[in-house]
């Protein structure tokens, strides 16, 4: 049992269930965490940049030109300290430069890298602006670029203003949001975690009731198990084990009868073999004699036993499922040249008519099927009387039919006939002239499963002409096969 537990915890419903709500549940969360952080970013960015760009428009309106035409000069007087109003809390720093009509430095840290001049397609600023992020004195800063507008009486142009700021208070905003994103997102996935876990506990509650009941169940008990309670799901399975239950429940059944029935039916033959055994050894009989009564009991109890085992092999048959495709005329042929011998020595006139009737069955179920009914009827027809053996299609059906010209059934004995162990003992009762001996009553039974098990029909006829019986019909109606099996 341990061998197998590992799989079992694997193969879990509860489990599968689990991972299937929660590693999709953590993996959307998970995405929609980082997406929400790279918002949060993007949006602290644009309120930081927004800062540097009223920097930068601080520092552009204290410009101003001095000089006319080529001489002319962008002048500045931006002391440092103006920038103090703009550090926030005095945990970052901001550095400036401006650059004159020609790019030439006019104040400010003139070590700042070149400015990127390059300008966005769109802005959502109303000025010429450009954000990028940049190295400065070995540390990571946040630099703004404006084009400024600078104008005189007589001169004009467009100065270049730089401010840089170093990103202690952006990181620390950063480390903010995430810390607030995560414990949130976390919060959120364990209020999913537990709601899941009560739900999946909750769904699979009649799972495991259904497996307990089951478990309990005594070894023998076929009962079918009762879905009212079951979730909807789970009905077609409980429908297809139901259904195995009463299959298996017929087969046991069928195991029991035969058991019983054999040990009932063969007792009598051993009775009457060890009698016939004694008798010979005291010499009651002549020896002779003696052998041909017990070869006589032997031949019984043997044909007794073969035809219980093929009344135990129709049963094995029918639970394989779909039969193959066999054609009925040529084993109908083959039977009845098996049987003709048994024929000519009653002095039967065989006559056998057949034409091609492909039906979905198994060929040893045809042919037992023909050799019980032709036999019957040469065991119990007259001697020097026609015997007809007819197969045809139609109507969508292989009729296969054994005429004899014996005196018929009695019309209680006929409905009998086909019961297991119910022979016709008595002479008017027989398909034809005296019996040859009381038989085990299991032929007809056979025919009668077989057919059952095909789904066709078995009946016995007594045909009559001017009112008169003039023998019998053994009439067998099979479907024809509509299809063949690969």
């Amino acid at each position: 049992m341990s061998r197998w537990a590992p799989l079992a915890r694997r193969a879990s419903l509860r489990r599968q269930l689990l991972l299937g709500i929660l590693l999709p549940t953590v993996a959307v969360v998970s995405l929609n965490s980082v997406v929400l952080y790279r918002q949060a970013l993007a949006a602290a960015d644009t309120a930081y940049d927004r800062t540097l760009l009223a920097t930068a428009k601080s520092i552009g309106e204290q410009l101003g030109v001095v000089g006319s035409g080529s001489a002319a000069r962008v002048i500045a007087s931006v002391p440092y300290s103006a920038l103090e109003a703009f550090e926030a809390d005095s945990r970052s720093r901001l550095f400036y430069r401006v650059l004159g009509f020609a790019g030439e430095p006019v104040s400010g840290f003139t070590d700042l890298p070149p400015p990127d001049r390059h300008l966005p397609a769109r802005s959502v600023y109303a000025a010429l602006v450009h954000f990028y992020d940049d190295t400065y004195r070995g540390e990571p800063v946040r630099m703004a670029v404006l084009l400024q507008p600078v104008a005189s009486t007589d001169a004009q142009g467009m100065a270049t203003v730089q401010v840089a700021e170093t990103l202690e208070l952006r990181q620390t905003l950063a480390r903010s949001i995430l810390v607030d994103t995560v414990w949130r997102q976390a919060l959120l996935l364990a209020v999913i975690a537990i709601v899941v876990l009560w739900v999946v506990q909750r769904v699979t509650r009649p799972v495991r009731a259904l497996s307990a009941a089951i478990e309990q169940r005594q070894a023998g008990d076929l009962t079918p198990i009762d879905p009212t309670q079951a979730p909807r799901e789970l009905l077609p399975l409980l429908e297809a084990t139901n259904h195995v239950m009463q299959r298996l429940e017929h087969l046991l059944a069928h195991q029991k009868r035969f058991v019983r029935d054999a040990s009932h039916q063969l007792r009598t033959p051993l009775a009457v073999l060890k009698a016939q055994l004694q008798s010979a050894r005291r010499g009651d009989l002549p020896p002779q004699r003696a052998f041909d009564e017990l070869a006589l009991t032997v031949d019984g109890a043997t044909r007794l036993a073969n035809q219980m085992l093929a009344l135990a092999k129709v049963e094995q048959l029918r639970q394989q499922g779909e039969q193959p495709l066999t054609d009925a005329a040529e084993l109908a042929r083959e039977v009845a040249l098996d049987l003709a011998p048994l024929a000519a020595a009653r002095e039967l006139a065989l006559e056998v008519q057949v034409q091609s009737a492909p039906v979905q069955a198994h060929a040893w179920m045809l042919r037992e099927l023909l050799r019980n009914l032709l036999h019957n009827a040469i065991k119990h027809a007259p001697p020097e009387s026609p015997l007809r053996l007819t197969l045809v299609a139609e109507g969508g059906q292989a009729v296969l039919t054994v005429a004899d010209a014996g005196p018929g059934l009695d019309p209680e004995l006929r409905e009998r006939l086909v019961q297991p162990f119910v022979s016709g003992a008595r002479a008017d009762a027989l398909p034809g002239g005296p019996a040859e001996g009381a038989g085990s009553g299991l032929g007809l039974a056979i025919c009668q499963q077989i057919v059952d098990t095909l789904g066709g029909s078995l009946r016995l006829d007594n045909r009559l002409l001017d009112g008169r019986i003039v023998g019998l019909d053994a009439v067998v109606r099979l479907p024809l096969a509509t299809r063949r099996t690969p």
